[in-house]
């Protein structure tokens, strides 16, 4: 029986809708349930120029080679490409529960989500920092840990960036004291075992950057390193994790210490990030770790200026389908 995996069609005036389209594509590895607007996802495909095969979802029906199955969500209003409307804020988070109820029943076996907006959620005045932390809300899961990760390099096309972060969407102000011993380790311990359980790595390496320059340089430059994360990191030791570091982020990302472990721990989000998109952009992916679900993401925005061209590669969305598929079978 192959795995039903449910995939929401994000902000309805970015490029989510139209990049659905094109999973209509893939071969038959997996059902595919859009979660969304029927008409507006056959709308966007016929905008450009995408052939688009729909037919209305219901659980036990027999998969279909180039048709997609809907689990139709009715738009708050009609949604223009290019075009944010608060009226729809509504609507984004209806999709997502729909494919987080479907997950935690059993009924899918993976949700996969194109983009949203966050700001027009907020300004919907729903307050929203993120798919990462409405899922944990969601799945009532005290901790998740958001990573990314991508192929990079063209000597050896399969090697793979997985960045892992301690802390996520904060203003960098607040990301000391976001660090601390517990949530650290909570971290880890979440990243050994999904690592290990989802991906398939018997013993995972995990490279941790410091959190200053130079990781604090002996105490000179901050001592978060020396009062917070190598303690952290002598206990987790103990306890059989392989943990390098920490590690000073400017040097961390170069092949020789890649090499040496399967995922990196960045303690804030643009720390670690911004090598990871520059290396992989347009094939990355995102994983919520630590979930009693798995989801996956694209590692991109909504792209209002490219919504309605056809000019939106669906390639992370792709990648984003691929890893979900092989986290269901490690």
């Amino acid at each position: 029986m192959l795995p039903v995996l449910a995939i929401t069609s994000g902000e309805p005036a970015g490029i989510g809708p139209e990049l659905c389209a094109a999973l209509a594509l893939r071969p038959l590895t997996a059902r595919i349930v859009l979660i969304g607007d029927r008409e507006l996802l056959a709308a966007r495909a016929q905008q450009i120029g995408q052939p688009l095969s729909l037919r209305d979802y219901q659980a036990g029906q027999v998969p279909e080679a180039g048709v997609l199955e809907v689990l139709h969500v009715p738009l708050g209003a009609a949604a223009v490409a290019g075009r944010l409307d608060t009226a729809n804020a509504g609507y984004v988070l209806r999709t997502l529960d729909a494919a987080i109820d479907g997950c935690l029943s059993g009924e899918f076996s993976a949700m996969v989500t194109a983009p949203v907006q966050k700001s027009i959620i907020n300004e919907a005045g729903i307050p929203f920092t993120g798919h990462t932390e409405y899922l944990a809300e969601r799945t009532h899961t005290p901790q998740v840990v958001m990573m990314l990760a991508g192929q990079y390099g063209n000597d050896n096309p399969r090697a793979w960036l997985r960045v892992a972060l301690a802390t996520t969407h904060l203003a960098l102000q607040d990301v000391p004291a976001a660090i601390t011993p517990d949530s650290l380790a909570r971290t880890l311990r979440i990243l050994h075992a999904d690592l290990r359980d989802k991906f398939g790595f018997a013993v995972p390496r995990i490279l941790v950057a410091g959190l200053n320059p130079h990781a604090g340089e002996g105490g000179h430059m901050g001592r978060e390193e020396i009062e917070i994360i190598e303690p952290v990191l002598t206990k987790l030791r103990a306890e059989g994790m392989q943990l390098i570091g920490p590690l000073p982020a400017d040097t961390l990302f170069t092949p020789h210490q890649l090499a040496r472990g399967d995922a990196v721990l960045a303690m804030y989000h643009d720390q670690g990030l911004p090598v990871l998109k520059f290396a992989t952009f347009g094939g990355g992916i995102n994983v919520t770790l630590g979930l009693p679900i798995i989801r996956t993401s694209v590692d991109h925005g909504t792209a209002l200026d490219l919504a309605g061209t056809g000019r939106a590669d669906a390639g992370s969305l792709h990648a984003a389908v691929d890893c979900a598929l092989a986290m269901l079978a490690p």
